[in-house]
């Protein structure tokens, strides 16, 4: 097959049209957080909304015309319970609409279940939901490419409570031994677990010294500073290079809505009429606080 379209006509090339939709991302996560009637992940889906954005619009060679393209680029989300907002971002790169996700989020034998699922959505590269699962998928991914001689990269999102299970760690180890350039983790690292702050139940610290121990390449970043995100892409080692590349992104947990950041009772949960206009209020402010 031919070389991989990019559509560059329709991707963004600086860090503010990246902080426009990352914003936006998180104005239709807040508005299907009031609309869905269950309980929706809101809190980990907006510490990752800038990571989602600059993945989705920015750092992954893929072409939503052209998803079973083999020289594209794999992404596996392994803190599945954050599925809508790759969704949303998804569908604003052009994989699908969103209003089909807004109309049967969490559904049944909807598309767009709690988490993903690829046999149900095209474009998702690995059903994933089971923490600690997404990195070793990852690995296979990455070592099926190399045996194959692809240069394609593989992706893989996790959030740090999950980086406590030890499948994460003998993937890690397996990614170093065989020389994975073309393997690169974001840790979503936003310090809470579903009911408490991480640290006061698995001690992490010091959290870029254990990659760094395995071997792999550590990148530390502010998650939520989209410049730092596109530098961290773009000076991503060459895919055929022989270690894998974690970049870890400090975030916090419920971004952009002032109640809902560092607050262990949004993990999940929905919205009703009131809070939802408080949040899109308190949103506004952030983004405005953050433009001066």
């Amino acid at each position: 097959m031919g070389e991989l379209a990019l559509q560059s006509g329709q991707r963004p090339h600086t860090v503010r049209e990246l902080e426009d939709l990352a914003f936006e991302l998180r104005s239709k996560l807040l508005h299907l957080c009031g609309t869905y009637e269950g309980a929706v992940h809101i809190g980990g889906d907006l510490s990752a909304a800038d990571i989602f954005t600059v993945l989705y619009h920015y750092g992954l060679h893929v072409d939503p015309t052209d998803i079973a393209n083999p020289e594209r680029d794999r992404f596996v989300l392994s803190k599945g319970h954050a599925a809508v907002c790759m969704y949303i971002a998804m569908a604003m790169r052009g994989f699908f609409s969103y209003d089909g996700i807004v109309e049967s989020y969490g559904q049944l034998d909807s598309a767009y279940g709690m988490h993903p699922c690829k046999v149900q959505l095209p474009g998702v590269e690995c059903s994933t939901g089971s923490l600690g699962h997404g990195l070793p998928l990852a690995v296979g991914m990455a070592m099926s490419a190399r045996g194959r001689g692809e240069s394609h990269r593989v992706f893989c999102l996790l959030g740090d409570g999950e980086t406590g299970e030890g499948s994460v760690w003998e993937a890690a180890m397996a990614a170093r031994s065989n020389e994975l350039g073309n393997l690169v983790a974001f840790v979503d690292r936003n310090r809470q677990l579903m009911t408490s702050f991480a640290e006061e139940r698995v001690v992490f610290e010091p959290y870029p010294d254990k990659w760094a121990a395995f071997g792999w390449n550590v990148v530390n970043i502010d998650g939520h500073n989209m410049a730092q995100l596109v530098d961290a892409l773009d000076a991503l080692p060459a895919s055929d290079s022989n270690r894998p590349t974690v970049i870890i992104c400090e975030t916090v947990k419920g971004k952009g809505v002032d109640f809902m950041e560092r607050n262990l009772a949004w993990h999940a949960g929905s919205l009703g009429a009131a809070d939802l206009d408080r949040a899109f209020a308190a949103l506004e402010a952030s983004r405005e606080k953050e433009s001066v």
